[in-house]
């Protein structure tokens, strides 16, 4: 097999391994309320449709590991399934719980907060994402590195890019325009190439 070959069959692997695993975690989640819109507010329906959180939000998403993310006048917090306030609006831009870690923005800055709201990780980093097979990348200085639910560095920021988090133990990097894979050690099982 030639190189091409190579590329698509690792990028074919990574895409059936992620797929498997979106399968998985819906299977073992069965999701309970569905967000509507209702003269310009956001509440939650049951799947037969009747309204169990009333309409009152600026935005609503899909819940995520009990948690809904939505906003109230630019601010992003979390309720439960009764609608209750986990944690109150107060971020300029969240995201849903992921691996039981959620990203949020402060002063521009991004970090890491619990289900009660306490940071885990302070907001340090220029750009984040989830956690995915227990690390996120981040950005810090035009760099993209990995760290772990600690916020310590398990990969330092030296990546131009990177194509998304860890998915069966491999990640797609990029250095001076070519596109290489990293296992969890940061170590190349494939380097860049264009």
């Amino acid at each position: 097999m030639d190189k091409k070959g190579v590329i698509i069959f690792i990028c074919l692997t990574l895409l059936i391994a992620s797929c498997r695993r979106v399968l998985e975690k819906e299977t073992k989640q069965s999701i309970k309320l569905f967000p509507v819109e209702k003269e310009g507010k956001f509440g939650y329906i049951d799947k037969i449709g009747n309204v169990v959180i009333e309409p009152q939000f600026d935005s609503a998403w899909d819940f995520s590991e009990g948690l809904a993310r939505v906003s109230i006048e630019g601010k992003y917090g979390y309720i439960d399934e009764t609608g209750e306030y986990v944690i109150s609006p107060q971020f300029p831009w969240a995201f849903p719980f992921s691996e039981g870690l959620a990203r949020v923005s402060v002063d521009g800055k991004w970090g890491y907060i619990d289900k009660t709201g306490k940071f885990v990780i302070e907001p340090q980093f220029d750009l984040a994402s989830d956690f995915s097979e227990g690390l996120a990348h981040v950005r810090v200085g035009g760099k993209w590195g990995y760290i772990d639910k600690t916020g310590k560095y398990v990969i330092s920021p030296q990546f131009d890019w990177v194509w998304g988090g860890f998915s069966g133990g491999l990640a797609s990097v990029e250095v001076g325009g070519k596109i290489g894979y990293i296992d969890k050690q940061g170590k190349y099982i494939w380097k860049p190439t264009k």
